[in-house]
């Protein structure tokens, strides 16, 4: 990594952009997690953001501190020595299945936009991803950091034209909507939601942390990506609960809710949600081959290749599948790592 320090925009948009990828921008995540439960949702959404901005400033601050280059050394100093050996497990394994899922999250939308074959939309975004990763840390914090407020943007300007558009607020469409089994109420789902994002994605904050100039660039960064996130998530909460009763099925719901703007809205955000998921793509591959090797040196490449041809294969599994069964499995293992992470704090 090179020393130039970057900039709490750079801090909020790299860390919007981890966190952001298929499952979100997709409207996959929020109709799952929260649109299920109706209108309560919304409650467990605002609790999120305050999550979001809380233990984002914690793990960059540490990052910053302990000058880290993976999530290994954050979490050795939470977790002792045996608890770190489980939250190793847990982010390492779950780096790679996000990044199996957003492989395939880009071959659905290939697939449901273009009706082409889901496999070519899995190839194209494991490809660029390598390529970025190869680049290095500082080529991933601007891929990531430009992509951001499009997203933002988009989500935004979709859900308003979806709320204005439709004709009532009412509960009586989300019979249709399956609940996850793994989520039992709208309170722990917000906690799992919370889980399995922030935990994996200390492998990038940690690092994000050590190249922020101060600790206040790290406080402002996580404030405004904790907001920005937040934002985000509501607006495709409100887009897709007023779109409950035609969406329930669809492997990348935000584009139909796009599709009854204009033709025109649903090009743009399948344009921007495809950045998104190579955002996220790139953060979970640097993430997952920084664990197994240093990337300095001869054999990141081939670390990096092999990692993405088996994340290409897994894939085959199916976007929606993975983001049900697995982000929820992933939260439940990472609830432990996040109580490390307060107690660390509190006792320091």
């Amino acid at each position: 990594m090179k020393n130039k320090k970057i900039t709490t925009l750079q801090v909020a948009g790299t860390y919007i952009g981890t966190i952001v990828g298929a499952g979100f921008a997709s409207g996959q995540e929020m109709l799952q997690f929260f649109v299920s439960f109706g209108k309560i949702g919304l409650v467990g959404l605002l609790i999120v953001t305050l999550l979001f901005i809380y233990f984002g400033y914690i793990i960059m601050e540490l990052g910053w501190k302990l000058k880290v280059s993976s999530h290994l050394p954050i979490v050795k100093k939470v977790g002792g020595k045996y608890l770190s050996v489980f939250s190793d497990v847990v982010i390492t394994f779950f780096l790679f299945g996000a990044l199996t899922a957003m492989i395939a999250g880009s071959g659905a939308l290939f697939h449901q936009e273009f009706n082409l074959n889901p496999h070519l939309g899995s190839l194209f975004m494991a490809t660029i991803t390598v390529i970025t990763v190869l680049g290095g840390f500082d080529s991933i914090i601007n891929s990531i950091s430009i992509v951001v407020p499009f997203l933002i943007l988009s989500a935004v300007t979709v859900s308003i034209a979806a709320i204005l558009s439709a004709p009532s607020l009412s509960d009586a469409t989300l019979c249709c909507i399956e609940r996850p089994i793994l989520l039992r109420n709208w309170l722990w789902s917000s906690i799992l939601y919370i889980s399995y994002n922030i935990v994996p994605s200390i492998s990038i904050l940690g690092p994000l942390g050590k190249q922020a100039q101060d600790r206040k660039t790290i406080r402002n960064g996580a404030i405004l990506g904790g907001v920005g996130l937040g934002v985000g998530a509501i607006a495709i909460f409100l887009a897709l609960y007023v779109n409950a009763s035609s969406i329930e099925h669809l492997e990348i719901p935000m584009i139909m809710v796009a599709r009854r703007i204009s033709p025109l809205v649903q090009g743009i955000y399948a344009v921007v949600l495809s950045a998104e998921i190579y955002t996220t793509a790139v953060g979970d591959l640097y993430g997952f081959s920084a664990r197994i090797c240093d990337l300095n040196t001869k054999k990141a490449t081939i670390v990096v290749l092999l990692c993405s041809c088996l994340a290409f294969l897994a894939s085959f599994t199916g976007f929606s599948n993975l983001v049900k069964y697995m982000y929820p499995t992933v939260g439940y293992c990472g609830v432990l790592t996040l109580i490390c992470l307060i107690y660390h704090r509190y006792k320091s």
